[in-house]
């Protein structure tokens, strides 16, 4: 079997041994003489992998007992209205950092709920760029400060977090388990399962349990924090499968030696492309300015459209998947998400080389 070189943005790569493992047991999970998929969310079976994945993503995150950790469904795209449904109040103001197109979407659904300000910007520079924490200007009565953490489309990541007296939420869907964080320094994480946690379907949100006190009352209930809070994300049928996934996945993290282990791996990943685009001498030209370099997606162009076009042909028949920028960047973008093995960064950066001596 040959397997790709999997650099997609999201659905994205999968350990491939937990692939294996879920094809060994799809047809009859732990003698039951079912799939997983199969499970009533209520059984005993599946309640064990229920909180299974909970006590392992605080085990490798370091969680405290003061924060819940709950599985919803809806993406990162319903936190961008759950965020503020349930955290912003009347007479205070939704406070943002914008640093791509996640963000924005972000800030437009807030909007409809409440007040907003954004409290940095790099737009105008096309996202090159993480604003430092010195130029976040807060607006009064600042009920959060929202950001990103990590821009797909961009190739943009923040390596230094806001430390100022507001709650930070983080959007983390790209970056979580990447690399260690100190999760006490945000009040609220959410984060789409489909680039390092597991396959799309789960959504995991991270919050401190004082935030659930001062959730406004009537909201509707599946879009209550409480409400699943309360029922240890049970009140409705869970995506079981995806959690089960992702409960393997963070096994597998386990297995590597936790995410210590996960992060230093993904630095030298990171490291072997930026040095074939470093020591390209322009022919491959970086979109995001050095010190704000995504660790998790490498983006870049090249000297023209043909030549871009010529180069994801051969990249495809190398058995290179995923490659193509987004159109608001243009040129390339290898998603090198926790799965994507070193192997692959290395094959893409040795086909970049002699790519570029060919049409250089």
């Amino acid at each position: 079997m040959n397997r790709a070189y999997n650099f997609n943005a999201g659905p994205s790569a999968l350990p491939f041994s937990v692939l294996e493992r879920a094809q060994q047991e799809l047809l009859d999970f732990q003698h039951t003489g079912m799939s997983v998929m199969e499970l009533s969310h209520r059984s005993k079976e599946y309640d064990a992998v229920h909180n299974n994945a909970k006590q392992l993503l605080k085990e490798l995150m370091n969680i405290p007992d003061t924060y819940d950790i709950l599985f919803l469904q809806g993406g990162a795209s319903l936190q961008f209205s759950m965020v503020p449904m349930n955290l912003l109040a009347n007479d205070q103001i939704g406070n943002y950092v914008l640093t791509g197109a996640w963000s924005e979407k972000a800030l437009k659904e807030a909007k409809k709920v409440g007040k907003t300000h954004v409290a940095a910007s790099s737009k105008e520079a096309n996202y090159t760029y993480i604003p430092s924490v010195h130029d976040i200007q807060l607006s009064e009565h600042a009920a959060y400060l929202h950001i990103t953490s990590n821009n797909t489309i961009f190739g943009t990541q923040w390596h230094e977090f806001p430390n100022l007296p507001v709650d930070l939420i983080a959007d983390m869907s790209s970056d979580i388990l990447s690399r260690e964080i100190n999760v006490e320094q945000f009040a609220l994480i959410y984060a789409g399962a489909q680039k390092n946690l597991g396959p799309s379907g789960v959504t995991v949100v991270i919050i401190r349990n004082d935030l659930l006190e001062r959730i406004p009352e009537n909201l509707p209930t599946m879009l209550d924090y409480r409400t699943h809070s309360t029922s240890n994300s049970l009140y409705n049928t869970p995506p079981t499968f995806a959690i089960y996934m992702l409960s393997l996945v963070l096994e597998w993290v386990k297995e590597q030696g936790g995410v210590k282990a996960i992060e230093k791996r993904n630095i030298e990943k990171a490291s072997v492309i930026y040095d074939a685009i470093d020591e390209s001498d322009g022919f491959y030209s970086p979109h995001a300015e050095k010190g704000s370099r995504s660790f998790m997606n490498v983006t870049f162009t090249l000297p023209s459209d043909e030549i871009t076009k010529k180069f994801l042909a051969e990249a495809k028949e190398r058995g290179f998947v995923g490659l193509a920028g987004h159109r608001s960047v243009g040129g390339c973008r290898a998603s090198i998400y926790n799965a994507v093995p070193y192997e692959a960064c290395e094959a893409l950066a040795q086909f970049m080389k002699e790519f570029r001596k060919q049409f250089a």
